[in-house]
């Protein structure tokens, strides 16, 4: 499901949190002694093997003695780190005031365009949350600015233009003074819009459905646990899935708009291994219903305009695949990585069956021919069009074809099609489909980034290889482009199947209308050899020769899991750093995206080790090559990306000077064996599953909690976590209770436990914050 739109949020309890932050500084710090957690060792086994945990009891949640001594030795952490990190107060406010400088005083979205309407979201001055707004394209024309006529009256005709749907600041008053949205569906009639908010209370997403044009919100569905949403019988009817206790999306239930009458159970998937997920197919003919398991992959049909007609069956497969079906002009498309006859791929291939057949199974045939020096890394289908995003080798592109394409001729070559590419700046290290919700239109809305330029939010005209930039913010001078009407293309109300004018201005192609920030960050790639002789890609960004070469310090970012691609969009955050003199690195390790599901594959479960190996290959090719000071070197990581930065600091601990672990996951054996939050099946395919023993055994090899070094000199580490339970903050803690206390105590090389609060990631400002503390750690990390 696409996100309409996401916003930061300033809320009154956040401004609280941020007074009692400043209250406490001022207070007199206590000395720079690591705090030490109390040990209640608790023995575990399994295959046969058999281990000490002492810090088992921080995360037994329904111990209510445990959670009092939890919360004192959290309030002892915040305490070190706010006393070792006090010497730096002058540094760590001047970052955030940089970072936060750098943040878009305007925060509006672009107009997205669908069918008769404009819709967006704007911030209202002291407001801390959005609007959702939209206005009817017909009256845009001549409404260029975002901010002229403000909140859309036309002072010349004295109308007002623009109607407002939902505003977040409310929807934070009935959410507890938090507002936080994960699922924005429109109907296709454009008289409803399904919404799902955190209820932080209960820890689970909540359904409404607002009324557009009275505002009010109705009176059913209302539901909890809610993770898909699908609209049928076009917009009359809303289909969508709950979760079970154990977050597994597992029951589909169908609720037509107005009725009072129960909404009806479509399907209720008993086997516990088994996850639902749902989708409609652009045209909303069809809602698509996926049903997957680590051996097991189906996809069913609902009839949009009769949902209670039941599924059809049209694919299966026996593996879990990843598989979107899409329908255009009477033929369904399937995009799929699934096995071909029984043997893996390393690609995701394209696959067309016609939609009324009596073939049993289903005959489904290739659209292209596999081209391994151009892989397809994802496709968007109009009206007209099919829109592809490829990789050719390492250079990713976007281009468009034209539909139907001819089912029953035979596969055709990619290279062979007549194609137009999307000229595009470089170093475009990823390009990501907007929310196209138009089926009917000509122009699709992607995001085109780099790790030296800030994302641009583009429209591309399928039909003439045009392109115009919609939105992206000038670092040079502090400034957001968004363009509205006729700088966008304005829609036609005649026909439902609206035409639209090609953009004014569009075809831009000088590179420097990318904002590109290539004249002063340089961008480099090495193919670097790991352990076992496979080349792993190393990005490096870096400031024009600002510091001697020897000298330069620097921070080595990596992931390597679920198949994902390693971030390396430019991060205005990064700026402070890379002006100072920093190298900015980025592995492409093992375990990650970008290079087929072989390359996934070969850095999960029992191979995690190649991951590990992948990034330590990386970090001191850096220092061979005097591209990082040997002494001067950082390591980062995210999530699963702060597993491998860990367990490759627990390898090497020599290597490193210091280390930022954002909500990492450290405890993998214990978490793995007994789960304290759900876990997908993805995650046991990720990192093993326990029960199988070789699984077993290289999660004992890998986790980091389990191989901390005794009486070696780790690197300063900075581990940030969350009060909220589902980042599992227990990890951190333990991680960081059992490196002091098997590691060498060094007062220059301090471990350290910052906790934030659950708001932080949907809050600029607080971000900024978090991030120029992770800066000036840094800093004073390479001086001291």
């Amino acid at each position: 499901m696409h996100i309409l739109f996401r916003f930061p949020a300033v809320t009154r309890r956040n401004y609280l949190l941020f007074r009692q932050y400043k209250a406490a500084k001022k207070a007199p710090l206590p000395a720079a002694t690591p705090p030490k957690a109390p040990k209640k060792p608790q023995k575990f086994s399994f295959h046969g093997v058999t281990w000490e945990d002492p810090y088992s009891w921080m995360s037994n949640l329904s111990d209510k003695v445990a959670m009092r001594h939890m919360d004192v030795y959290m309030e002892q952490e915040e305490k070190y780190t706010e006393a070792v990190m006090s010497d730096s107060e002058r540094l760590l406010n001047k970052l955030h005031f940089e970072m936060a400088s750098r943040v878009p005083f305007d925060l509006s979205t672009p107009p997205l365009r669908w069918g008769p309407w404009l819709y967006y979201r704007r911030v209202e001055e002291g407001k801390p949350y959005p609007v959702l707004c939209r206005r009817l394209a017909s009256l845009n024309d001549s409404f260029i600015s975002h901010k002229y006529p403000p909140a859309g009256f036309d002072f010349t005709t004295g109308k007002t233009i623009e109607q407002k749907l939902v505003d977040y600041n409310q929807e934070a008053e009935r959410f507890g003074g938090y507002a936080y949205e994960e699922l924005s569906e429109v109907s296709p009639n454009h008289q409803f819009l399904a919404y799902t908010m955190y209820d932080k209370d209960n820890d689970y997403f909540k359904l409404s459905v607002r009324n557009l044009n009275s505002g009010s919100l109705c009176s059913k569905p209302q539901a909890d646990r809610v993770s898909n949403l699908a609209w049928a019988k076009d917009g009359q009817a809303l289909l969508y899935v709950v979760t079970d206790q154990k977050m597994r999306p597992y029951r589909i239930y169908y609720s037509l708009i107005g009725s009072t009458d129960e909404d009806v159970l479509l399907l209720e998937e008993s086997d516990e291994n088994v996850h639902i997920g749902i989708r409609h197919t652009k045209d909303f003919k069809f809602v698509t219903v996926n049903t997957f398991s680590t051996t097991s992959s189906k996809v069913f049909l609902i009839n949009a305009a009769d949902p209670l007609s039941g599924l059809k069956l049209v694919w299966e497969c026996d593996a879990i695949a990843h598989c979107i079906i899409e329908h255009h002009r009477g033929y369904l498309y399937l995009f799929t990585d699934a096995p071909k006859g029984g043997k893996s791929v390393d690609y995701h291939y394209l696959l067309c069956s016609p939609e009324d057949t009596d073939s049993n199974p289903r005959k489904w045939e290739e659209v292209l021919i596999d081209d391994p020096d151009l892989v397809i890394e994802d496709v968007d289908f109009s009206d007209k069009y099919l829109a592809l995003i490829v990789r050719e080798n390492q250079n990713f592109k976007l281009c468009s074809i034209g539909l139907p394409l001819l089912f029953g001729k035979g596969a055709v070559k990619l290279r062979k099609l007549d194609l137009q590419y999307l000229s595009l700046p470089k170093h475009v290290c990823q390009i990501s489909p907007g929310p196209n919700y138009d089926f009917f239109s000509p122009f699709m809305r992607f995001i085109i980034s780099s790790p030296v330029m800030p994302d641009a939010v583009v429209d591309y005209d399928l039909a003439t290889s045009k392109w115009n930039i919609i939105q992206q913010q000038n670092m040079l001078h502090d400034r957001t482009r968004i363009l509205y009407g006729t700088n966008s293309a304005s829609v036609s109300l005649e026909s439902p199947n609206a035409k639209y004018s090609s953009p004014v201005n569009a075809n831009l192609e000088d590179d420097h209308s990318w904002n590109d920030l290539s004249e002063f960050y340089a961008c480099e790639q090495y193919a670097v050899p790991s352990f076992d002789g496979v080349l792993i890609t190393l990005t490096i960004v870096s400031a024009r020769d600002n510091k001697p070469k020897d000298e330069k310090p620097g921070i080595l970012h990596g992931h390597g899991a679920y198949g994902e691609l390693l971030d390396k969009r430019w991060r205005s955050e990064y700026k402070s750093l890379l002006d100072r003199g920093w190298v900015i690195a980025y592995a492409d390790v093992r375990g990650g995206g970008g290079y087929g599901k072989k390359w996934h594959h070969d850095g999960r479960r029992a191979k995690k080790h190649n991951s590990i190996n992948d990034y330590i290959s990386c970090a001191k090719f850096l220092i061979e090559k005097s591209i990082v000071h040997e002494n001067k070197l950082a390591a980062s990581g995210y999530s699963a990306g702060g597993l491998l930065v860990a367990a490759a600091i627990n390898r090497f601990p020599d290597l490193f000077r210091a280390a930022v672990l954002k909500v990492p996951f450290l405890d993998a054996t214990n978490t793995l064996l007994h789960p304290i939050l759900p876990l997908a099946a993805d995650d046991y395919e990720e990192f093993g599953y326990p029960r199988d023993l070789d699984d077993f055994l290289a999660i004992r090899e890998y986790s980091p909690y389990d191989n901390v070094q005794r009486d070696a000199l780790y690197p300063a580490v900075l581990v940030s976590s969350s009060f909220n339970t589902r980042f599992g903050v227990w990890e951190a803690a333990k991680w960081v209770a059992r490196v002091r206390d098997l590691s060498i105590y060094d007062p220059k090389r301090p471990i350290l436990l910052n906790l934030t609060t659950d708001i932080v990631e949907e809050n600029r400002y607080l971000q900024s914050k978090e991030s120029a503390l992770e800066a000036a750690f840094l800093i004073k990390m390479m001086e001291s």
